[in-house]
Formats: structure tokens, sequence, C-alpha cells
């Protein structure tokens, strides 16, 4: 597969991974990586660092594999978003503003609410919270979903990118595992 050439291992486990989990070879053109970003996440997780996702549906798909490996904590921000979304804003990215300061040096994975996307940038931008060691950024559909994947491509930050209006949380859980077993596997092979 074309799409593979030059990648590093983890990348492309990350590729493998997405592409069985969507069925869909075209994504492998629309995953973007930052230099270091694969890197990064492994440390991080085999650090132990917390992984925070804006979905329910995400944190139940990666819990499993961070509870056979590193036992890293894995949680919604919705545990911390209000029950009603406040005037002009969601819930998701309510509830990411707590969640990030709960959590500071989390991994944080995106695959529904590019409005939680924003709110990490607009915080990280103000220096309100720190950057967390990788972003993973995938949220789905069309309203902001473009132009928050763009200010996280202009961001700066490590990260998992995939460009487009495709993304979803079963797609960033794929991407997570993927960096969660490639760090197992290294470890054991050390």
């Amino acid at each position: 597969m074309g799409a593979l050439d030059g990648l590093a291992l983890p990348e492309k486990d990350v590729v493998l991974r997405v592409i069985h989990s969507s069925g869909d070879l075209s994504l492998a053109s629309a995953l973007c990586f930052s230099e270091g970003a694969c890197q990064a996440g492994l440390e991080a997780l085999r650090g132990g660092a917390p992984i925070l996702t804006d979905t329910a549906m995400a944190a139940a798909a990666v819990a499993p594999m961070a509870a056979r490996t590193f036992g890293n904590v894995v949680e919604s921000v919705l545990q911390w978003a209000p029950a009603k979304a406040p005037e002009g804003s969601t819930r998701a990215a309510a509830g990411m503003q707590r969640a990030l300061q709960a959590h500071p040096k989390a991994l944080v994975l995106i695959g529904s609410a590019p409005t939680a996307l924003e709110l990490l940038l607009d915080q990280v931008r103000c220096s309100l919270v720190q950057e967390p060691p990788l972003v993973i950024g995938m949220p789905v559909g069309f309203v902001g979903v473009a132009e928050s994947k763009r200010h996280l491509a202009d961001s700066g930050l490590a990260q998992i990118r995939l460009d487009g209006s495709r993304g979803g949380a079963g797609l960033v859980a794929a991407a997570v595992n993927a960096l969660l077993r490639r760090a197992w596997l290294d470890q054991a092979a050390s």
C-alpha cells in the first residue's frame, strides 16, 4: 500500500488500525501526523498519561486496551459537562474545560465535537492549560469540523488528524488503541 511508504512503525500501526476499523482504504491518504506525534503519544501512554475523550463511546472503546496495557485512566469529558449546554456552547466544550483542569497531562481524543477541539486549542493558545502530549483530532460532520481541523493543523501541537468531514469515536479509539498496542509491544521487546 503506497500510503504506508515512508511511515515509521507507529504511524503504520495507526493507519492500518484506522483502515481496519472503518473498512475504508481511502482514509490512509487523509491521515496526517505532525512530526514526532506518535513518539510523544507512545511516551505519554507508557508513562501512564490519562486519556480524555469527547464521547462516552470513545472512552468505552479505549478503556479495555488501556486496562490491558498500562492502566491509563480513560474518561469522557462529558463526566464534567453540565446537564444543559451553556449559551452559545456545547456540553462537550464545557466538559473539556473542566476535564483539562482535572487532567492537565492527558492525551486528548476528539471524534465528535469540533467545539471541544476549538475550546482545547483556545485554552492552550491562551496558556490556560498546558499542551497535551498528543491530540487525536477526528471530529466528524460538516458544522465547524473543517475549521477545527484546520485550526488544529495550524496549532503546532503534537497531533494525529483526519482531514475532511470523516471521523468519529471509533476512529479516534482505533488510533489510540494502535498506539497503546505498539507501546506495549515495544516495551515487551526491550
